[in-house]
């Protein structure tokens, strides 16, 4: 398995740490607002990776944040009038109810920054004791950037470059600053903001010391696996390194990996713009599986941009692999009900099965290639395919059954949940459906049509197939 290390900016060849054992740490959002479909990319690419960890069989620690101190949330708490805590615990969870629609699954841990303060005082102590930090006379504590002899190897960025341009590291109380790259460790409260004590100040902490404390307590001093988003490279990650390298004397991380900006018709995605859309908004219009199909139909890597169009190629391509699925489940049945259909495979579908496991071949060849969603879905539709064209209702239940539990186990490890529950009609329908199914064979087309249309308007759709007829909600 080869993942491209942002690191070395090439192709590596996965090792853990500990032989079996991944630890990987995914930053999480800030948590002022329902989160936006920016926000869903990484959370379902890095879903992803660990469910093919777990499938290659792997034990994944799991670690992804919650952000829960921020001048955002402080901003949104004061517009309200509640305390900032009230802003982040709500949507905590209305992100964890957004999560579990789009099938990521729950993190072995999701720290929240509040309740990790004590570790984040301890590194700053560790971090001030061996000439890394700085206390300002406000009770500001810096970190002293030039102090860090590799700082800039994530981003290949150039300390002089960045001082005379650049100045996304400069924050509030610059003048304090031994240098203008300096950062932020601990900070001063403002009227109004939430803080803790500390040996320097009643304040609260810096943004990225939080990630650097929550990664060691959760997973240790070196881990095998950071990632995010793209534009958390620099300053974000590049400060991460810096601090936990400088205080705990390791490698920081093995492996970094990080996604592609998300574009809306080809535009950053912006409220001012108005193409900014949440999950939520998503959800209205369209089953959150297929923002989790679309977003895994590029490479993780590569800039995404989302539109109508591809959304609606999304759900087609999505559909296909439903319907697939759903049809074995028919077909499957049917053989059950069939005491002349056989229960072993016959010699041409034991053939067929090993020609079935070349697409599972594919779909490993393409995630081991730097976790390429892309070409992996690709096999599974080629699987869909052969599936179309070998089963049939005279196939055994050993075939159908071995056909249709390889796709929805391949689409499992994509997170896409491709075999839906069967729904229960309420017998007015289900006597409709029969009703539709006697005039037709009766040859009365009239009220056969007259029923389809009937059932059309209560959002129920009939699909005569060759197994049968199928229904669908609109």
């Amino acid at each position: 398995m080869k993942i491209y290390n942002t690191l070395s900016r090439k192709k590596e060849e996965f090792e853990p740490i500990q032989p079996g054992k991944v630890s990987m740490y995914v930053c999480g959002p800030t948590v002022y607002n329902l989160i936006h479909i920016g926000n869903a990319r990484p959370m379902i690419i890095f879903d992803t990776v660990r469910r093919y960890m777990e499938y290659k069989g792997y034990e994944v620690n799991y670690v992804s944040n919650f952000t829960d101190v921020d001048d955002k949330i402080i901003k949104k708490a004061n517009e309200e009038g509640v305390n900032s805590s009230v802003i982040s615990e709500r949507y905590i969870e209305e992100c964890k109810k957004d999560m579990k629609a789009l099938n990521v699954k729950t993190a072995t841990t999701h720290p929240k920054a509040t309740e990790e303060i004590d570790g984040m005082l301890n590194m700053i102590n560790v971090l001030l004791e061996k000439g890394h930090a700085y206390a300002a006379s406000d009770g500001t504590v810096y970190y002293k950037t030039r102090s860090f002899k590799e700082y800039g190897k994530l981003s290949h960025k150039n300390l002089d470059d960045l001082r005379g341009g650049n100045r996304s590291l400069l924050v509030s109380g610059e003048d304090q600053k031994e240098d203008p790259l300096d950062f932020v460790l601990w900070k001063p409260k403002k009227e109004g903001e939430p803080y803790w004590e500390s040996p320097w100040c009643k304040g609260r902490p810096g943004w990225h010391i939080e990630c650097s404390v929550m990664s060691k307590k959760y997973l240790g001093d070196e881990i095998d696996i950071h990632a995010g988003g793209e534009d958390l490279i620099f300053p974000h990650h590049e400060n991460e390194i810096a601090q936990s390298e400088a205080a705990n004397g390791k490698p920081f991380a093995k492996y970094w990996m990080h996604n592609g900006f998300l574009n809306i018709d080809n535009k950053k995605m912006s409220k001012s713009l108005g193409n900014f859309f949440t999950v939520r908004d998503i959800s209205e219009k369209y089953d959150l599986q297929i923002l989790r199909f679309f977003m895994l139909s590029a490479h993780y890597r590569s800039p995404l941009n989302f539109s109508a169009d591809l959304m609606e190629a999304a759900k087609n391509g999505y559909e296909r692999i439903v319907t697939c699925v759903s049809n074995l489940n028919y077909l499957l049945e049917a053989s059950q009900q069939d005491n002349a259909a056989s229960d072993a495979m016959s010699a041409q579908e034991t053939a067929d099965i090993e020609e079935a496991k070349g697409f599972i071949h594919k779909f490993e060849e393409a995630m081991d290639d730097d976790f390429n969603t892309a070409d992996a879905v690709s096999a599974i539709f080629e699987l869909v395919k052969f599936a179309n064209t070998k089963v049939t209702e005279h196939s055994s239940k050993e075939f159908i059954r071995a056909i249709k539990d390889e796709i929805v186990m391949l689409s499992d490890i994509c997170g896409l949940i491709v075999e839906k529950e069967a729904e229960i009609l309420d017998s007015e329908i289900e006597s409709l459906i029969q009703e539709r199914q006697d005039a037709r064979k009766a040859k009365n087309f009239a009220r056969a049509d007259e029923i389809r249309d009937t059932l059309l308007k209560q959002g129920i759709v009939l699909e005569d197939t060759r197994e049968g007829v199928k229904w669908k909600r609109a």
